[in-house]
């Protein structure tokens, strides 16, 4: 899958604040392309039979628009939906599912980006959307253990938020990471850096706390990683040793 056109997380007033307000307008000029794709989608794919959707519905607008996007449109439609006299049509395991991506509450923009199609279709395509997202194979924060806001993170195995890559660089591999310091690693400091060691190739890189979503359990830990964190550690180990040899 190719990578997809920056999106904006930020409300208007603060993309304006930080100098982005040409990112915010090309992000939101997308956002509303997209919500216009989906309903379309949702148009070709309606089954008046059965009076849901056919599947493959939203196949052609995720590779347009990517997960990203329209995981984001998506969550924004749902949170207008909330506010209607509508709101009870769609089920809490939707609405739980569209709270996990965050849409900043943006005066009138929101609405601009909202899809207008019937409760049942949007939660049909809602479902198809998490279908596809599920065949990716990522982690998620039920794959984690413990509060993240209490963890030391120092020598843990975290999961990274796949919202920090690339959608190109997908995959389970991508997201494990060996924490090895940094003041972000402690819960009460006030740093946020945490320097780790991507289990997949080795690669060190600086990251900021918030960027993942908790420590790994155990029990999810792919026999390739636990490999690696053996590799680490006997390099760690050996590191010493090495430094004294003439």
């Amino acid at each position: 899958m190719d990578d997809f056109p920056y999106l904006c997380r930020d409300p208007y007033g603060e993309a304006v604040r930080y100098g982005m307000e040409k990112q915010y307008d090309a992000s939101f000029r997308e956002n509303v392309i997209c919500a216009r794709a989906i309903e379309q989608a949702i148009r070709d794919y309606s089954d008046e039979v059965n009076g849901g959707l056919a599947e493959g519905c939203v196949q052609s607008v995720l590779e347009r628009y990517g997960f990203k996007r329209v995981n984001f449109v998506l969550a924004n439609s749902l949170q207008e939906l909330k506010k209607s006299a509508c709101d009870h049509l769609v089920s809490d395991e939707t609405y739980q599912w569209g709270r996990r991506t965050f849409v900043p509450e943006d005066g009138r923009f929101n609405r601009y980006y909202t899809v207008d199609t019937a409760a049942r279709l949007l939660e049909g395509f809602v479902q198809q959307a998490r279908k596809a997202y599920q065949t990716l194979g990522l982690f998620e924060p039920e794959h984690c253990v413990g509060d993240r806001c209490q963890q030391d993170y120092t020598g843990k195995v975290l999961v990274l938020s796949p919202d920090m890559l690339q959608e190109s660089c997908w995959t389970p591999r991508s997201q494990l990471w060996r924490a090895a310091g940094g003041f972000g690693c402690s819960p009460t400091a006030s740093g946020r850096a945490v320097y780790a060691t991507r289990l997949e190739d080795g690669e060190q890189t600086r990251w900021d706390r918030a960027d993942f979503i908790g420590v790994l359990d155990e029990q999810y830990l792919p026999d390739w990683a636990r490999e690696k964190l053996e590799e680490l550690q006997a390099q760690k180990q050996s590191a010493p040793a090495m430094d004294g040899m003439g």
